[in-house]
């Protein structure tokens, strides 16, 4: 052997041994990223139909868009779906779809896609000819919760619903996503109603946003709704301390009291395949009067739980209300107010926190 081979050789089994796993470790998986999208109501205020707003969510770099209402689509007959689907497929974004309520019983349900077995039908087909994976609904808002029964009452009500679709969401290879939406549950209860219905067919759709209209922190909902999360909406949220409770107000990615690091962390140990996808709704303040006895007649008070949220206020503090002008002009400066938060989010996350797919 002449000195190069043997150089060459030596450089080769070095670097062999370099990379080679010590004695009993196990190589480290490489980790796949966490895509990062949105959800249509984000924009709500642009009134975009589908095609639009494939092309939005393609143009700020998102990976996924979830269209979580069915009156964006110019047609629902399945070739004119396909179409869409097609349209996204190019644009290399993920569809997911959804709809509202499916509790008949719900103060927000509405008879305008039939009966809440007709609306779940309907939705699970577009969703197919969609090629998405789930179709995400909600039961209702927190004013169910001081509904006759109680919100107790209408999770047995959108049960029973869900367990009537069960054949229909298994044709079509679709499953059905629950979100916790505007305080009507807690993220233990929606863990409740997806068990009872069964965690084959159904998950949840959590929404960091909402998590705080129940009072608790959004890492703490994490914990409890992550091992069953099938789709996203999200947000950051700033609390604060007030005389009666504790004021919300809810913010792009980054500007509110999350941390996204710790929370992207997290996801991708609970459902790392399912996208992190932005609905902001910024800009307008609710109060939540818990330290009066009377609240708590409508939920259910967990110290523990109720502790992390007081920690949070703890950390917040008061924002200025977002409020667009009073005629035409406030349209306008309601959509930019609406696109520039979403994309706030949406670079925040892929810059900072490195979420996304796309280069």
């Amino acid at each position: 052997m002449n000195r190069r081979n043997f150089l060459t050789g030596l450089a080769t089994a070095t670097a062999a041994i370099a990379a080679r796993p010590l004695s009993g470790a196990t190589p480290k998986p490489a980790t796949a990223k966490i895509k990062v999208g949105m959800d249509n109501f984000a924009v709500r205020a642009m009134g975009w139909k589908a095609p639009a707003l494939i092309d939005y969510a393609e143009s700020i770099k998102c990976d996924s868009l979830l269209i979580s209402d069915l009156d964006a689509y110019d047609s629902l007959e399945d070739a004119a779906l396909r179409d869409v689907r097609r349209k996204a497929e190019a644009a290399g974004v993920a569809l997911y779809a959804g709809s509202w309520s499916i509790c008949p019983t719900s103060k927000t349900f509405k008879k305008n896609w039939g009966t809440a077995e007709e609306h779940v039908r309907l939705g699970l087909r577009v969703a197919k000819a969609l090629g998405s994976p789930v179709f995400r609904v909600v039961l209702g808002n927190m004013e169910d919760r001081k509904s006759e029964g109680g919100i107790q009452a209408r999770i047995a009500d959108t049960v029973a619903v869900l367990k009537a679709c069960r054949r229909d969401s298994e044709s079509a290879g679709v499953k059905i996503a629950i979100e916790n939406h505007a305080g009507d549950m807690h993220s233990w209860e929606l863990l409740q109603l997806i068990d009872a219905a069964g965690r084959d067919f159904v998950g949840a759709n959590i929404d960091s946003g909402n998590a705080v209209w129940t009072l608790e922190d959004p890492m703490d909902v994490l914990e409890t709704l992550g091992p069953v999360t099938i789709c996203s909406s999200l947000r950051d949220d700033m609390v604060w301390d007030t005389p009666e409770g504790a004021g919300v107000q809810w913010t792009a990615a980054g500007d509110g009291l999350i941390d996204w690091k710790k929370y992207a962390a997290r996801w991708s140990q609970l459902c790392p395949k399912v996208p992190i996808m932005i609905e902001t709704i910024s800009g307008s303040q609710k109060v939540f009067p818990y330290k009066s006895p009377e609240f708590w007649k409508f939920y259910d008070k967990r110290p523990a739980k109720l502790a992390k949220f007081e920690a949070m206020a703890k950390r917040g503090h008061a924002l200025t209300a977002f409020k667009a002008p009073a005629g035409p002009e406030g349209k306008k400066v309601t959509q930019d107010f609406q696109k520039a938060e979403l994309e706030k989010s949406i670079a925040y996350l892929r810059k900072e926190i490195g979420l996304g797919v796309r280069a």
